[in-house]
């Protein structure tokens, strides 16, 4: 697997031997050319829940983000991507200012740690531009659905947030926050991709 386009055009990613679905090409392509045409990825701060390989948040920053937070807690998948992020602050196209931090949590427990932040009135942290969530197909549609409800009342997700979540096009529909709504689906071979936004 390689980065597609931009500036880290061509970087390797090395995907752990099991335990990961890596986004093929395809739906990789399609999902960066909807976020391009909506002037999302400039300069954008980019989370990848289940980061997996990190391909898309490298992809992300590849294409003009500029901080990438990746959570993992999968110990064979993390260290893949800290190796990923330190060859990638080698490269020549790093530039000064580009942040890429991976943290090793649950999904869940790194939305719920966020909550627990702005609930005890620490600085509220920005909303990210970009969420990517793409967990095992296996994980269950409400869980999903709890994940969605925690990036809005944690602070994650804001106004003007694109929340792009991957499932099996076998799964249920995931169901949106109160206020956002999903602005449009997408099937790619067995990838269903939603975009959810503020309504």
């Amino acid at each position: 697997m390689r980065v597609i386009a931009g500036r880290f055009k061509g970087f390797e990613l090395k995907a752990p031997k099991s335990g990961t679905r890596p986004t093929t090409d395809r739906t990789k392509e399609a999902i960066f050319s909807r976020l391009e045409s909506w002037g999302m990825l400039e300069d954008s701060r980019i989370l990848d829940l289940y980061a997996g390989t990190g391909a898309l948040g490298i992809e992300a920053l590849s294409r003009g983000a500029r901080e990438l937070v990746a959570v993992e807690s999968a110990a064979s998948a993390a260290s893949l991507i800290a190796a990923s992020f330190a060859a990638l602050k080698r490269h020549r196209a790093w530039e000064p200012g580009m942040v890429a931090r991976l943290v090793r949590k649950r999904a869940e427990q790194y939305v719920a740690d966020r909550g627990g932040q702005a609930a005890a009135d620490a600085p509220a942290a920005a909303a990210f531009d970009v969420i990517f969530i793409d967990p095992p197909y296996a994980v269950a549609t409400e869980d999903c659905n709890a994940l969605l409800n925690g990036l809005v009342a944690s602070g994650c997700a804001g106004r003007g947030t694109v929340i792009v979540l991957e499932r099996s096009v076998r799964s249920d529909d995931p169901a949106a926050p109160e206020g956002w709504g999903v602005s449009d689906r997408r099937d790619y071979g067995e990838t269903a991709v939603f975009y959810i936004e503020m309504a």
